[in-house]
């Protein structure tokens, strides 16, 4: 990766930071094993300087970023999910998952140690087995043995013992610290996994809040637009009874009369399916919402513009890249495991316990013995199963940088498609606002009008409902550029918040001094 591009990416967040100093502690301690070296993909080392279309300048701030909307009800919305939503622990119990199993892995970096305890009792034939074999030794079955001993019928052997076992294979080659590495990257990616998970359930989350609060603000604006042509049609049959008006213009009245009243049930049934979605969201059901959603929600406003920073902040603060990074990782150092899997490997194993025909005679010292064993084994054919496990590795690996150069480079095109509509939202919701201070300014005008007896009543209904017709399209674009900006936000990505208290102290820790960020957490070993 380019120095100045790392350099302008550790300029982010303390969170970013801690993953920067993550990914660069793999490039630079690598460890001496069969992987192949660390390598940036021509994906990331050839990113922009800047983004297309960028307006605004500064870092990125991914924390907590919705409370500029200045809303209060929707930081309340949000606190509720993160606190309540089902996706988001089935993410949790996955990343519980990922950090067991690169326990699991970490475990082959040291010896196995075990207690045993056995009692037999062996009650055999002496013309059998041992026993006999014992009699031939001796001359045979007749033959007289020294001192006048004579053998006994049956041969009765008890014996009690207690041990410590152990075994280790010394990973002189460094495939088991191989494994744990792979094992731990891959625990590091279902965290970042998790935080995408996250980031697309808040996104979710947001995006349905702005449609229940645009939809809320339609509804009371058809209900007032129904109620000033109700007036206009009343006052277009009183006047096509006097003559007028003709019946074209009655006719015309009571058609946008009925198109507006039969769109406002569609409007409504929109409603209730979106503050049922929100419920899902909230764990809930949509009775959940009455004591967080109140009755009047506040209309969206525009915002600050957003400082996107620089595309290589995306390599560190949108949790996709992160993860397609650590897999890819992962698959390098999977490369290391295989190939070590082609040498000898030289193993320990033994017991080491006591041993008595009585049961008190276990606590005597004594009685000790020890099993020792090396056991030194080399492949020699497999019919093609290592190499071919090798083969897969490989394969892995290329599937993992390519997935790795897709996930950068689709970035970098959604940072700056969003920056795009976000400003093309931006002029949209200017142009409508200076149409509704004109729609402001005639209605004004059409009442001063009526009033001083110049201008007609329906003129006025005429100049009002154009207004509302006005404040509906306003609050769909308020509503676009809302979302607009919370797609920028989202293709920024970054730690939106702290992680869950379930999270904390999942952070792998080093093995050896090596470039390993994997293993059991704790440090621990069953």
């Amino acid at each position: 990766m380019h120095e100045t591009r790392i350099a302008t990416a550790t300029r982010a967040t303390g969170s970013r930071a801690a993953h920067g100093a993550g990914i660069a502690t793999v490039l630079l301690l690598a460890a001496c094993s069969f992987a192949p070296p660390p390598a940036v993909p021509e994906a990331a080392a050839e990113l922009p300087e800047d983004f297309a279309g960028d307006g605004g300048a500064g870092s990125y701030e991914a924390r907590e970023w919705w409370t500029a909307f200045e809303d209060p009800v929707l930081n309340t919305v949000v606190d509720s999910v993160l606190a309540a939503n089902f996706d988001l622990a089935e993410a949790v119990a996955r990343v519980q998952q990922a950090r067991a199993q690169a326990g699991i892995a970490r475990a082959a970096l040291f010896p196995s140690i075990g207690a045993s305890a056995s009692a037999t009792d062996s009650d055999s034939p002496s013309n059998a087995g041992f026993g006999q074999q014992f009699r031939e030794l001796a001359g045979g079955e007749d033959s007289p043995l020294p001192g006048g001993f004579q053998f006994p019928d049956r041969l009765g052997i008890t014996t009690y013992s207690l041990g410590t076992d152990f075994a280790y294979e010394l990973d002189f080659w460094g495939r088991a610290r191989n494994d744990a590495r792979a094992a731990g990257m891959d625990y590091l990616a279902s965290e970042s996994d998790y935080d995408a998970a996250r980031i697309g359930v808040l996104a979710t989350t947001i995006t349905t809040y702005f449609e229940i609060v645009d939809l809320r603000r339609r509804t009371a604006l058809a209900r007032e637009s129904v109620d000033v042509l109700l007036e206009r049609e009343e006052l277009a049959e009183t006047r096509y009874d006097r003559g007028l008006v003709t019946s074209f213009e009655l006719y015309q009245v009571r058609q946008e009369l009925r198109n507006t009243q039969a769109g406002l049930p569609q409007i409504e049934s929109a409603l209730v399916n979106a503050e049922g979605r929100l419920a899902v969201l909230l764990g809930g059901f949509r009775g959940k919402l009455e004591a967080i959603l109140p009755d009047s929600l506040a209309p969206m406003t525009a915002g600050d513009p957003v400082a996107a920073g620089v595309p290589a902040d995306l390599l560190l603060q949108r949790p996709d890249v992160r993860a397609s990074w650590l897999r890819l990782e992962g698959a390098r150092y999977a490369i290391g495991a295989r190939r070590a899997e082609l040498l000898p490997s030289l193993s320990f194993s033994g017991t080491i316990g006591v041993q008595a025909s009585e049961v008190d005679g276990l606590f005597s010292v004594d009685q000790w013995f020890r099993n020792l064993l090396g056991n030194l084994t080399a492949p020699i054919f497999q019919g093609g199963r290592i190499r071919n496990n090798l083969a897969i590795a490989q394969a892995r690996f290329n599937q993992a940088a390519a997935a790795y150069g897709r996930t950068v480079v689709t970035a970098v095109h959604e940072v700056e498609a969003a920056l795009a509509t976000l400003d093309n939202e931006g002029r949209r919701h200017e142009f409508l606002s200076s149409q509704r201070e004109e729609a402001l300014a005639s209605v004004a005008l059409q009442s001063q009008r009526y009033a001083s007896g110049v201008g007609g009543y329906t003129d006025y209904l005429d100049a009002l409902r154009s207004l509302l017709n006005v404040e509906s399209t306003l609050a769909g674009a308020r509503r676009d550029l809302a979302l607009a900006r919370l797609a920028v936000h989202r293709a920024l990505g970054g730690e939106w918040t702290a992680p869950p208290e379930v999270l904390e102290g999942l952070q792998m820790t080093p093995v050896n001094g090596s470039d390993e960020t994997n293993g059991n957490p704790d440090g621990g070993n069953e």
